[in-house]
């Protein structure tokens, strides 16, 4: 069953990715200037990749963290290679394209597609399990999210839009094949999609005839992509392992109305009606998300795997180590075939068919 923490705990991860993810935006902006986006982009990811790549360093000399036989599998590489080609490499790139030709409103007004396309791949594609409920909740974030873009005055759909819209569609993809590894350790995923990406998109800024801005400029620009794109992914991929991936797009997709609030205060200004009509229907899209309880009998097949875990009903397993009872803590353990009943998410242990 659900407890307390159990249940709100991983919602709570995904909102707080949604918020270190959504400040990253105005800040973009403030650095932006006579940059080119695939230099701020690049040093973003690059930031995220080093940041991260120095926390598992040191999470390592101190003991803390997974040994370093608990990797993922072979079989799981080339999900994870898949996601980073998509959302860090090709899902930029076409943003970039699109921006350049494409109006600003249409533009805030198409990157809300990405939320929908995740839900919709993890659902037709993965199978993964929707009620009206979760759909109801998902249709209110999205419809939030398109009036907090709204623009009057702007407008038209060009080559470029489709570019916008091919970029989200390569997040959602790189949303759905970033579950796929989401049991291994979130900090490495993520620390790899940085350090790939990074360089990645700074060479197309290269390749184009772009330079490096000044130390402290690429400075602030990594600090905010560690902040804003490492973090933030960590907790994205803890959400992807608790919740699945539809509820997770659906969460993270509140983002730009913290990306509006750091804005008004950043760039101080009565906020619109819109603001405050959106904000209202995300808050109900949340709750409608927060309220679910989805209950049935249901069969677990034999499973292995790796990751932090706690002796609850889905792990009572031996171990072939000295095991000093610390909870939790990551190890590769087999799940054994179980039928039971409770309430759950369609978290790492629970991809079953309804």
């Amino acid at each position: 069953m659900f407890s307390s923490n159990s249940r709100f705990g991983p919602i709570a991860t995904a909102l707080a990715a949604a918020v270190l993810f959504g400040a990253a935006t105005p800040v973009a902006k403030a650095l932006l200037g006579s940059n080119s986006p695939f230099v701020v982009a690049g040093l973003f990811y690059l930031g995220s990749g080093l940041g991260l790549g120095i926390a598992i360093l040191a999470r390592s000399i101190r003991g803390t963290g997974p040994k370093l036989h608990q990797g993922m599998t072979r079989a799981e590489l080339p999900w994870l290679l898949g996601a980073i080609a998509a959302g860090g490499v090709a899902g930029p790139a076409l943003l970039m394209i699109g921006l350049s030709t494409t109006p600003a409103a249409t533009s805030s007004l198409l990157l809300n597609l990405e939320g929908v396309l995740t839900a919709v791949i993890a659902w037709v594609v993965f199978r993964e399990n929707v009620d009206l409920q979760v759909f109801l909740g998902m249709v209110a974030i999205v419809a939030g999210g398109v009036l907090l873009s709204w623009q009057s005055g702007e407008g038209g759909v060009s080559l470029g839009a489709v570019m916008i819209a091919g970029a989200c569609l390569s997040w959602a993809i790189d949303n759905n094949l970033t579950r796929k590894v989401s049991a291994n350790d979130a900090m490495v995923i993520a620390c790899l999609k940085g350090l790939i990406a990074g360089p990645v998109n700074l060479a197309i800024a290269y390749a184009t005839g772009s330079s490096l801005p000044g130390f402290l400029m690429a400075g602030a620009a990594m600090a905010t992509g560690f902040a804003g794109y490492g973090i933030s992914l960590v907790l994205f991929v803890v959400a992807l392992r608790n919740l699945g991936t539809a509820r997770t797009g659906a969460y993270f997709s509140v983002a730009p109305l913290f990306g509006v609030a750091l804005s008004l205060v950043i760039w101080p200004q009565v906020p619109s009606t819109l603001f405050w009509v959106a904000a209202a229907l995300m808050a109900s899209g949340i709750w409608l998300h927060v309220r679910e309880r989805h209950e049935h009998e249901h069969t677990h097949e034999r499973m292995e795997h790796a990751h932090r875990h706690r002796h609850d009903e889905h792990h009572q397993h031996e171990h072939d180590f000295p095991y000093d009872g610390t909870e939790p803590h990551s190890h590769p353990h087999v799940h054994l075939p179980i039928t039971h009943s409770h309430a759950h998410f369609p978290d790492v242990h629970h991809r079953h068919r309804h």
